[in-house]
């Protein structure tokens, strides 16, 4: 790569409409330069999750203001940007589309290449727009909403999967659970934040796949006994604490309970990956990577061992297109990419992570 070059990204997965500027560097981490992002979060609460056409009407009305607003904060002209980046897939195929749209009709007027993202790689590589970025190698813990998986990173595009969610995720657990308490949306902060209250020790909850011997993970039985647990209780749910904790609803015990099962599960099954590949380094990405208490063991956990753990700033642990900015950065940086010939696109509402290790492709008009 000859010179810097200018990546316009742009995220559209799900229920958060995200643009970002980000400029290679001939050495060293691509920079982040400006960053946007709308949530839909308001819109969505009145149906209690996300309704997927409007999520896909709402990010054509965001995605050209954010844009605009990006290039203005870095001090850009649109003419400048020498790659337009945009979520590909996995997530909701209507808001796939808006997004690979608007970034090649971009691409073509500007006559620009235009490349297609794995939504999960700009997770997986969103610690790198931190300041304290990681190195290669590392394990990787990605948790982001219906994906729980420890990956192997030895670089770009260079991903060994070593264990995955074999049914619900565990932000699924979250949210699913919150829903079965009556909280509401987004069900996994609601779930975090009523669990400060209470004691994580309230209720024995199961922890799925803890001494499996593998890496994989498992949290629908964890659902299924909160579930049980929330029909026990019935109209005490939202009485004083079972355990005695001070002024805590049972609800909030219950919650406690909830987080504590699926953030030991988490720890313990990275600390299991580090020893298996003889690493010692940890990146944490993902929605559920902002939890204060999976953070909190996970530090604690990891210095005991020597072991360095990385995180995305909190703003850049949900759905964001500055991940996507960096990502296909980093790709275009270590020279990642192969062009075509037409800007012809497609969605990959299922798009497995591992699938990615050969080059996306970089789209260039004729």
């Amino acid at each position: 790569m000859s010179k810097n070059l200018l990546v316009l990204g742009i995220e559209s997965s799900c229920d958060e409409t995200g643009v970002a500027l980000v400029e290679t560097r001939h050495e060293g981490v691509p920079v982040l330069l400006a960053d946007a992002l709308y949530s839909q979060i308001e819109m969505h609460q009145a149906y209690g999750g996300v309704v997927p056409e409007l999520a896909s009407r709402d990010h054509i009305r965001r995605v050209l203001p954010l844009a605009r607003q990006v290039l203005d904060a870095a001090g850009r002209g649109l003419g400048e940007v020498d790659v337009v980046a945009y979520t590909r897939g996995p997530g909701l195929a209507g808001a796939l589309l808006v997004g690979a749209g608007v970034a090649c009709a971009l691409g073509a007027s500007l006559g620009k290449p235009v490349l297609g993202m794995h939504h999960l790689e700009g997770h997986l590589l969103s610690p790198f727009l931190s300041a304290d970025p990681p190195q290669f190698p590392f394990v990787a813990l990605l948790v982001s909403g219906g994906h729980t998986q420890l990956m192997r990173v030895d670089g770009v595009g260079r991903y060994e999967m070593l264990g995955e969610t074999i049914d619900d995720a565990a932000g699924e657990a979250f949210d699913k659970s919150a829903k079965l308490m009556g909280l509401g949306y987004p069900g996994g902060p609601a779930l975090a934040r009523l669990a400060e209250q209470g004691d994580g020790a309230a209720f024995k909850l199961p922890r799925p796949l803890l001494h499996s011997g593998n890496l994989d993970f498992s949290f629908s039985g964890l659902k299924t006994a909160v579930l049980t647990q929330a029909k026990k209780l019935g109209d005490a749910l939202d009485a004083p604490g079972v355990s005695g904790a001070s002024g805590a609803s049972a609800k909030a015990d219950l919650a406690a309970s909830t987080q504590a099962a699926i953030v030991e599960v988490l720890v313990k099954k990275s600390l299991m990956a580090l020893k298996q590949t003889g690493l010692k380094r940890l990146v944490v990405a993902g929605g559920v990577g902002a939890n204060r208490l999976l953070r909190e063991q996970l530090n604690g956990a990891c210095e005991r061992q020597g072991v360095r753990v990385h995180y995305p700033e909190l703003h850049l642990c949900t759905d964001n297109g500055a991940m996507i900015a960096m990502a296909a950065a980093m790709r275009l940086q270590a020279g990642m990419q192969e062009a075509s010939e037409v800007y012809a696109f497609d969605v990959k509402p299922r798009w497995p992570l591992d699938a990615i290790n050969l080059a996306p492709t970089l789209s260039r008009s004729a």
